[in-house]
């Protein structure tokens, strides 16, 4: 089958690999229809997250149709199409039972906080991931959710990781109608929790970043205000500015360790690898938001430590949460959303790419070529199956018509 390879930093390429077969009787094959690249899988592309093996296929965000299943699957089916959400759990242990589905003890031999992860190197379990034409999906009988009918395909898989990250990034931080909130970071997952901070009844929405396109599709695609970090001087100070100098009720840090905007973080935590990167976001969170105010992290830190004002966290009062988007838990309440026609997840998509030009996408989407948002991998099987589309946007132009 054809499958995106990881060959070390900034460098992956589409191979041919021996497709996957049923390993456990709970197991099920699923030919993939929808591949997206994350801001998360960048983070890998560029070396920074351990453990990262040569070879191995990333892809945490697809969906396809159930190919195969174990002897003990019983709910799927040959044929059923699925959205399949990144967290890989077993839905019985201590966490499942209480929804912590990204924290499941039984399937990450590797690290006692984390559960397992498609296609995020062996610290999260060593699954290969979606970025190719067939994936194994373990736990096939609680992951794996059939498409309703009216869910498009580029909106279902946009519900395997980012959008639910977005939503349980505004859902950590407790908001309370009228509250003002700033998001860090204008990705797609920053982009899903601003929109979701509407839903959730903020009354003012903020997004932070230092890109003009992502900052202009930020202010269109969330209705906020925005701010560019590079015309600022001191970030905490100017959001206290325009809060009355309270600060804000509510920071997400949506970056996490690669952000930029302080040379003495990048150098300590990317360079010098002092710290687990660069901890940016969570200094302009901690310093920006009201006392008694809350902070919520979904951005990818390493599992060392940080160089954080804890300090100033406790003496503020302030509440931290964090945790990987536990999806299985939010899929209903996004689906009812996007049904009424509150919220529509393909909106972010703005390249829709071969899976043979993995390459290229992942240069694009890492070097903000072409005002790239999200690109999305159609693997040939499924181009079979839609209207002929053009290989690689190469324009701005030529981008929007791929727009939804």
């Amino acid at each position: 089958m054809l499958a995106m390879q990881y060959r070390g930093p900034y460098r992956v390429r589409a191979t041919h690999k021996s497709e996957p077969h049923i390993e456990h009787p709970n197991d099920a094959i699923v030919r993939v229809t929808r591949s997206c690249i994350c801001g998360s899988d960048l983070h890998l592309y560029h070396g920074i997250v351990p453990d990262t093996r040569i070879g191995h296929t990333f892809g945490h965000e697809f969906t396809g149709i159930v190919e195969e299943v174990g002897s003990s699957v019983q709910s799927l089916k040959k044929g059923d199409h699925v959205l399949v959400p990144f967290n890989i759990f077993c839905g019985s242990c201590f966490f499942c039972r209480k929804e912590l589905y990204s924290n499941c003890h039984n399937v990450n031999p590797e690290a006692t906080a984390v559960g397992g992860i498609y296609g995020y190197s062996h610290t999260t379990g060593g699954y290969d991931g979606g970025q190719a034409e067939y994936v194994r999906v373990p736990m096939a009988d609680v992951g794996p959710l059939v498409l309703p009918p009216d869910l498009s395909l580029d909106d279902a898989v946009l519900l395997t990781d980012a959008c639910p990250t977005g939503y349980h990034a505004a859902e950590m931080g407790d908001i309370a109608e009228g509250d003002t909130v700033v998001v860090f970071g204008c990705g797609p997952v920053g982009l899903f929790a601003a929109k979701s901070a509407w839903l959730m009844g903020a009354g003012r929405v903020i997004m932070v970043d230092h890109i003009e396109y992502r900052l202009e599709f930020a202010r269109k695609f969330a209705q906020c205000e925005v701010v560019n970090f590079k015309e600022v001087g001191d970030m905490a100070i100017h959001i206290k500015k325009m809060t009355d100098w309270l600060g804000a009720d509510v920071c997400i840090d949506a970056v996490g360790c690669e952000a930029a905007g302080n040379t003495m973080q990048r150098l300590t935590g990317l360079k010098l690898k002092l710290q687990a990167g660069a901890a940016t976001v969570l200094h302009w969170a901690i310093n920006s938001a009201r006392k008694g105010g809350n902070i919520s992290v979904v951005g990818v830190y390493g599992p060392t430590f940080n160089f954080v004002p804890i300090g100033n966290l406790v003496n503020k009062g302030l509440t931290m949460r964090g945790n990987q988007a536990a999806v299985k838990r939010h899929l209903p309440r996004l689906i009812e959303h996007i049904q009424a026609g509150r919220l529509k997840p393909s909106e972010v998509i703005t390249h829709r790419i071969p899976l043979e030009d993995v390459a290229d996408a992942y240069h694009i989407f890492s070097s903000k070529l072409d005002n790239c948002i999200k690109p999305v991998l159609i693997p040939p099987s499924a181009r079979q199956l839609e209207p002929a589309r053009p290989a690689v946007a190469q324009s701005q132009s030529q981008s929007q018509n791929h727009v939804h």
